[in-house]
């Protein structure tokens, strides 16, 4: 072991009922290193992570803090060993000040046990200033933008001297300045010899702010290799263990006529005339910053926000939608942005949540016909690769691909003609992404039209036959598979003539 090491963790293994969640797992990192935890959803990353925070308990392996062997690795004892780890749901609490937050519980007092909250404020802007926030550490958490939450959330684990923050998707919620902000305190924190466990499905980030990665495939240890000695297809297949040789499959889909015309569009607050169409058997991409009215756009077309201005046509009728009721009777459909909280009913199983939208096609005479609702989300799930025990499995328990294949198998169970997808692969692993692409490129070879929101750009370039890119509530500029460039999409986002 090098004498920069201060964690390793050997032949880690870990069950649970009916499953062998890690087998012989390995990891090492050493002092100020920023290393890279790989592995599509249920590899077992997040298994070997709560064994490394104390949340569960190995069947097997050592850990090794330090060069000192741990014996039984608890919460207190490894925020005692500068183990931090930043979750993708904050713990902060939102109606505590950002400096209660970072000490709570640990509050700096006087003597008879007073809180001192002069040295917590004064100790708390030397914190946030070590992470370039510059706020009243008096403001409630709740006054702060995700990013400056991100940045209390590792001022919080300075605080207790962490020496290993492991950040968790610690980009999916932020712009492209404040990941760029996010990684110039990463590389700060590793001047200063913090270690950082950074879990991302973001293989272009790892390019750019990891040293070394660590890879898991299906709860085993697959290897370790230094980023500058591996491409991102390498990370790939060391993920998938297989070759993806084409991460974006190409459509032979006929483009058709128009299934959806909006001319005009305005809402209250965001909305500026916006026109377009999409044809059958074309995937339509909408680009641009965050801000600029993508999601807005897909919510008032689908009914779910009002608006004060435009019409809409489907298969060139015009459709009067002011509800999301009235745009499921036209066949239009959204998978929205947040799909735990706006495409989910998390605590109802597979069956109940894939057959939501499409209980009347199944009921007769006022009562649900329990036996063609089991057979077609049977058909869904097979048709899908709906990674579960069965149908009847809790949405909760799923992975995020898998989440994703449950909400899109709710939209084409309702025969929908137009499909909406916001954000269609966020936090979905590699593996899953493709799968979703391939769905994606079956659906318009049969006729449908797809409209997609994404943030990712070579998504957009390699899914997509046409893009519109948004700039502040309007549409900016357009573009046809061969004008595609990331150079100029951006300058239309940034509202620039080109």
């Amino acid at each position: 072991m090098e004498d920069n090491s201060y964690l390793r963790m050997v032949n880690i293994s870990k069950s649970f009922p009916g499953v062998k969640a890690l087998s012989q797992v390995n990891l090492e990192v050493k002092r100020g290193e920023i290393h890279a935890l790989l592995g599509e959803n249920g590899a077992g990353k997040s298994t070997l992570l709560k064994i490394l925070s104390g949340a569960y308990v190995k069947d097997e392996g050592d850990i090794y803090i330090d060069g000192k062997k741990v014996e039984s690795m608890t919460p207190r004892l490894a925020e005692q060993l500068g183990i931090s780890i930043i979750y993708q749901e904050f713990s902060s609490l939102p109606h505590l000040s950002v400096a209660e937050n970072i000490f709570l519980g640990r509050q700096p007092t006087k003597k008879g046990g007073v809180i001192n909250w002069k040295k917590c404020r004064e100790d708390s802007m030397f914190l946030l200033k070590r992470v370039g926030l510059d706020i009243d550490p008096g403001i409630p958490v709740s006054s702060l933008s995700v990013a400056q939450q991100q940045m209390v959330e590792i001022a919080k684990a300075l605080s207790r001297e962490a020496r290993i923050i492991v950040m968790d998707e610690p980009t999916a919620p932020l712009t492209q300045k404040e990941i760029d902000n996010l990684f110039a305190v990463i590389r700060e924190l590793k001047r200063q010899q913090v270690a950082v466990i950074y879990v991302s499905h973001r293989l272009a980030e790892i390019k750019e702010i990891c040293d070394c990665i660590t890879v898991l495939r299906d709860g085993c240890y697959v290897g370790k290799a230094l980023v500058k000695d591996v491409e991102i297809k390498d990370m790939i297949r060391l993920m998938v263990g297989r070759e993806l040789k084409d991460m974006y499959p190409k459509s032979k889909a006929d483009i058709g006529e128009p299934v959806l015309e909006v001319e005009h569009l305005s809402t209250k607050d965001r909305l500026q005339d916006i026109s377009l169409k999409v044809h059958r058997g074309e995937i339509l991409g909408i680009a641009g910053l965050v801000g600029a009215g993508r999601t807005e756009f897909v919510r008032a077309v689908f009914g779910a926000d009002p608006r004060t201005s435009g019409t809409i046509k489907i298969d060139g009728r015009q459709a009067d939608i002011r509800c999301p009721g009235d745009a499921i009777a036209r066949k239009i459909s959204l998978v929205p942005e947040d799909r735990k909280k706006q495409g989910l009913v998390l605590m109802m199983n597979i069956k109940e949540n894939t057959t939501l939208a499409s209980l009347k096609k199944m009921t007769k005479w006022g009562r649900l016909n329990l036996r063609q609702e089991e057979e077609i989300t049977e058909e869904y799930k097979e048709k899908l690769h709906i990674a579960a025990p069965g149908i009847y499995e809790t949405v909760a328990n799923l992975s995020g691909g898998n989440q994703q294949k449950v909400v899109l198998g709710k939209w084409l169970c309702a025969d929908c003609s137009l499909l909406m997808i916001d954000e269609p692969t966020r936090g979905i692993d590699v593996g899953a992404k493709v799968e979703i692409y391939e769905l994606m490129k079956e659906l318009v070879e049969r006729g449908m039209g797809i409209l997609m929101i994404s943030s990712e750009m070579p998504e957009l370039i390699g899914v997509c036959d046409r893009i519109v890119v948004m700039h502040e509530g309007r549409i900016s500029g357009e573009l046809s598979r061969g004008s595609f460039s990331e150079e100029t999409i951006m300058a239309y986002a940034a509202g620039q003539a080109v």
